[in-house]
């Protein structure tokens, strides 16, 4: 397999020389920018409910638990749609298969505004949570075709920054947009913007054996960065076989332990700083998209952490990956205190910690999918984890739909931190085996000029 990726890789070098077309210095960074913008719009979409939920409980008269519904028929639709997302991705394509899924998560938000009712309204969010489960498979596929190991968690750090972004903008546009047109007219923009990312998607994106404006330099440095593993282009991707491997498992379980955090941070913090710290709507546009802007910086910092563990520790890629998901898990304090400050401000920076912690979490989490499964099989693989992500935050938001008027949401803070506690022990515990060929690769990929 590995023979065989070399020869695809040097028959489009081939044709680079014969195409002589202007080449772009760093291209691998372009793609990874294109793909941070489609996040951005797909978390501005799924972010938009969030800011509206005061407003849309008065308007359609709803209760706590119904919110809940209309949140988990999001999620349970998301985790269920992920490893199809993934395996759609891995059988034709990231290229079309990310834009048929971009166009349906568009479409899904604009129709939105025609609900009348909490039922309605949990149709066509489920219908958006399906569409809108490519995001991460596509991504990571996509780092995995464009970055040598070293450079992926620098990679899906900003990748992941467009989670941050599109939901910390989220706030002060659709407070805007309910202020002054209506709440329909929120999901309307917020979802048709992704319509002009599907254009340029299209547009621009290609796999690096097939991309025009690569440079042959830029194009030896990629192959030659990536793991033995990654290598391994060949074959049809299986959930059978992805699931048969422990490391899958190392990955799955710390995702289904980590998700329900930033989806209680997504779902509800206007929700709760509205019912528990009396904010009022303008308060929200001007403060709820802090916790984001902190998640921001989790993303880069956790990309960053990787290389500076290796360096300061000369540790393996595999294990850097982890104490990065331990230092988020201890830096889950922050939310687990919540409850115990008087001040809504405080709160606020006390979320901020949660979200940038998370984040440091997630991106390492994405990353070791990429680090340890081909490039045939990473999409299902990510997929797959996500389903399982998915499933726990679905289940925790029936818990603090139907609990939260009674015990508070203190306790459901607390329960964030251990459970992204348990899940670094989980991922020191089943991620063992590949770390003695990652050394190796690590003291090759050292010697790698990185002029590209």
């Amino acid at each position: 397999m590995e023979i065989e990726s070399r020869l695809t890789w040097q028959h489009a070098s081939s044709r680079r020389h014969a195409v002589q077309r202007r080449t772009i210095k760093g291209l691998r960074w372009w793609i990874i920018s294109l793909i941070m913008i489609g996040t951005i719009f797909n978390y501005l979409a799924r972010s938009s409910l969030s800011v509206a939920a005061p407003t849309l409980m008065q308007t359609l008269h709803m209760s706590t638990q119904q919110y809940s519904y209309i949140v988990t028929a999001f999620q349970a639709c998301y985790a269920l749609a992920q490893p199809v997302a993934g395996f759609v991705l891995d059988s034709v394509g990231v290229k079309i298969g990310f834009a048929i899924f971009a166009f349906g998560w568009a479409i899904s938000n604009m129709l939105h505004g025609l609900a009348t009712s909490w039922p309605s309204l949990a149709f066509f969010r489920g219908l958006l949570g399906a569409s809108e489960a490519a995001i991460f498979p596509a991504g990571m596929k996509s780092i995995s075709q464009w970055f040598p190991a070293k450079e992926r968690s620098v990679a899906t750090g900003w990748l992941n920054t467009g989670t941050s972004i599109g939901a910390m903008i989220a706030p002060p546009l659709v407070v805007w947009c309910i202020l002054k047109f209506n709440w329909q007219f929120a999901f309307v923009l917020t979802g048709g913007v992704a319509l002009i990312w599907v254009g340029l998607w299209l547009v621009f994106f290609r796999s690096p054996a097939e991309h025009p404006r690569l440079s042959v330099d830029e194009a030896e440095y990629i192959r030659a960065g990536q793991t033995r593993a990654q290598q391994s282009s060949a074959g049809k991707p299986s959930w059978k076989e992805v699931l048969k491997q422990r490391r899958f498992w190392g990955i799955g379980i710390p995702r289904m332990l980590a998700e329900p955090a930033w989806q209680t941070f997504g779902a509800w913090i206007p929700l709760y700083m509205v019912t528990v710290r009396h904010m009022d709507l303008k308060e929200i546009a001007l403060f709820a998209w802090m916790p984001f802007l902190a998640a921001d910086i989790g993303c880069l910092v956790g990309g960053y952490l990787a290389p500076l563990f290796i360096r300061w520790f000369g540790c393996s890629l595999i294990t850097s990956r982890k104490l990065v998901i331990t230092t988020g898990a201890c830096l889950m304090i922050g939310p687990a205190l919540v409850g115990f400050v008087a001040s809504p401000y405080v709160a606020i920076a006390l979320f901020c910690v949660g979200t940038f912690a998370h984040q440091t979490i997630s991106g390492s989490l994405f990353t070791l999918a990429s680090d340890v499964f081909g490039q045939h099989e990473v999409a299902t693989a990510t997929g797959l984890s996500g389903m399982f992500g998915y499933l726990g935050a679905t289940i925790f938001s029936l818990i603090v739909g139907a609990v939260a008027g009674t015990i508070g949401y203190s306790p459901l803070f607390v329960c964030l931190m251990l459970f992204d506690v348990v899940g670094a022990i989980v991922a020191w515990r089943l991620i063992r085996e590949e770390e003695k060929t990652d050394n190796a690769e690590i003291a090759i990929e050292s010697t790698l000029s990185v002029r590209a």
